[in-house]
């Protein structure tokens, strides 16, 4: 039994901060862009179990995740487990999510017993395919993806695996940063052993494992504290997808959501079976973005571990688009994370109307563009681009931030233009493209870039074109996200939301990210609020007039009578 509420607190605390410290440790010595500076990775501490214990605060959508990994490699090992190991898996099909997010898991020992599991997931630039950075949306197959790695040790009671290594970094097509990146994990695991060390000789190996229950109660204690406040019963949503990149029509995503008091079932059934193209998820990423979904409304200031996933139960169709059946590609399976994300909130949002927001931009924007010089090395760039959150119930949506299930960084224009293969012509943000509300969507983001390298493979992953982000109370819809080719010029094109091109030098692209949804009715919002958003540029005086019914005069003033006759009018 834990002796105090004091211990436990500090514990709690030191354990997080372990977490914290071992991403912190993959994003000080990353080799790619894509990790050191967009931080498109995760961290987390397990116990001897595989259950999670803390995580960094980094990726959502990866964290729920490892318990599938944790139990691939138990399954796999088991009671062979050693201390100096380190074990590798990507693969969808045996505990991974898509074949670019590594997970890299190292046991810690106290002498000889178990006291748990330091692991990683890094996001890598490349891990080969037909496409660079191995999410191209039109892979009709995971043999086209890149490498495939089972549960394997790459580290075998402390001696490396040269012949592994060697083998994985042939397949990709830059192997000085994947090896960089995966040295960065197996630093981040080292880190994490030390400090599940150093809090084992703190308490003892029995306390730990006491602290660790203790944690794992208390989170679900909180998590059923707060469902009961909830009226128990089913509510429902619906969202959608525009298409999967090969002509298909809408991706439908339902859920039904039952509250039971102090617990809750998502079903899945009714999603859309698993698709021709590369956005198929696994169970485990669904249930991953499920979670982010309810700490994000519910349970923010409630330590997210496996205590956490206890008051869940899934209903999740095998052979849908939520869990594909093997050999589906997944490389851009992150699309299906943000709609699951959407469709969750949509459905919670008449139980907690105080707490939801309405939709955001769909997940981060990803464009991805390859290069392969003379003499026939390749360089891949990882443009990714966050987009805006929807407005909150009590306050506008925020603007250029990752969306809740992601917690990424938008690509630095410095990291992109570095190689001399493309150029940043601009960057910034939209007006009027936050949807009108009491309060506001955030404002869609856009990028223009010329390629100058000779030519260039650009794969795009982006959506909310056709299905826009919804508004809540009376909100407006956000605006859709916008992909053209040589913008303002004679040749000017507007592209599908998941194209693959082959551009030459000189080629320019203009992406846009959706604008997120508003949130009450917009002839409610405050003038000098709407008056402030046009002297700030983000909202026109057309777009005040016409979305918010506010009247400006030339000087930028507000015409009260005008705005109270049109407001009238308009009602």
């Amino acid at each position: 039994m834990i002796r105090d509420a004091v211990t436990f607190e500090v514990f709690r605390n030191a354990i997080t901060g372990v977490a914290d410290e071992m991403a912190i440790t993959i994003m000080r010595t990353a080799h790619s862009q894509i990790v050191a500076s967009s931080m498109d990775f995760s961290a987390a501490l397990c116990d001897a179990h595989g259950r999670v214990l803390a995580q960094a605060n980094t990726c959502p959508v990866h964290l729920g995740s490892v318990p599938d990994a944790m139990a691939a490699i138990l399954a796999g090992f088991g009671e062979d487990v050693r201390p100096g190991d380190v074990y590798l898996l990507n693969d969808p099909s045996l505990g991974g999510m898509h074949l670019p997010d590594l997970f890299v898991l190292a046991p810690v020992f106290a002498e000889a017993e178990l006291l748990g599991f330091a692991v990683t997931v890094v996001n890598h630039a490349d891990v080969g395919g037909w496409v660079a950075g191995s999410m191209a949306v039109q892979s009709t197959s995971i043999f086209a993806e890149g490498v495939q790695i089972p549960p394997s040790r790459l580290v075998d009671a402390g001696t490396l695996n040269e012949t592994f290594l060697r083998l994985i970094l042939r397949n990709v097509r830059e192997p000085e940063l994947v090896r960089g990146d995966l040295d960065a994990q197996l630093a981040a695991c080292h880190a994490g052993a030390a400090g599940l060390l150093a809090l084992a000789a703190r308490h003892g190996v029995d306390g730990l494992h006491a602290l660790s229950e203790e944690l794992l109660d208390y989170s679900e204690t909180l998590l059923r504290a707060a469902l009961a406040e909830a009226v128990p019963g089913s509510y429902e949503c619906t969202d959608h997808i525009d298409d999967d990149g090969l002509g298909s029509g809408p991706i439908p995503f339902h859920v039904k959501v039952t509250l039971s008091g102090t617990g809750i079932e998502l079903d899945f059934t009714g999603s859309s079976p698993q698709v021709a193209s590369a956005l198929n998820a696994t169970a485990s990423f669904t249930r991953s973005a499920s979670y982010a979904a309810v700490q994000g409304a519910l349970a923010g200031d409630i330590p997210a571990n496996s205590g956490f996933y206890r008051p869940f139960t899934f209903v999740i169709p095998e052979g849908s688009i939520l869990d594909g059946r093997r050999p589906s590609a997944r490389g851009a399976r992150g699309l299906v994370a943000y709609r699951i994300i959407d469709t969750v909130l949509g459905a919670l949002a008449p139980v907690f109307p105080e707490r939801v927001p309405a939709a955001g931009d769909g997940g981060p924007d990803s464009v991805a563009i390859g290069v392969t010089g003379e003499d026939g090395g390749s360089a891949v760039l990882w443009d990714v681009l966050c987009g805006a959150w929807g407005a909150r119930p009590d306050r506008d949506g925020v603007d250029g931030i990752s969306p809740l299930g992601a917690n990424l960084a938008n690509t630095p224009v410095e990291e992109l233009e570095r190689t001399g293969h493309v150029r940043v012509d601009g960057y910034g943000y939209l007006p009027d493209t936050g949807g009108a509300g009491r309060f506001r969507g955030g404002l869609g983001t856009f990028r223009d870039m010329t390629i100058l390298a000779g030519e260039a493979s650009v794969q795009i992953r982006s959506d909310r074109r056709r299905f826009l982000p919804y508004g809540l109370a009376g909100g407006a819809a956000g605006t859709p996200s916008q992909n053209v080719l040589d913008p303002g010029g004679p040749g000017e094109r507007l592209l599908e939301s998941k194209p693959h091109l082959v551009l030459p030098a000189g080629s320019r692209h203009r992406h846009v990210t959706a604008g997120g949804g508003g949130h009450g009715d917009p002839f409610t919002r405050d003038p000098e609020r709407v008056r402030a958003d046009v002297l700030d540029g983000k909202v026109t005086a057309e777009g005040a007039a016409g979305d918010y019914g506010v009247v400006l005069t030339g000087d930028g003033a507000i015409d009260h009578d005008a705005t109270a006759a049109l407001r009238g009018h308009a009602r």
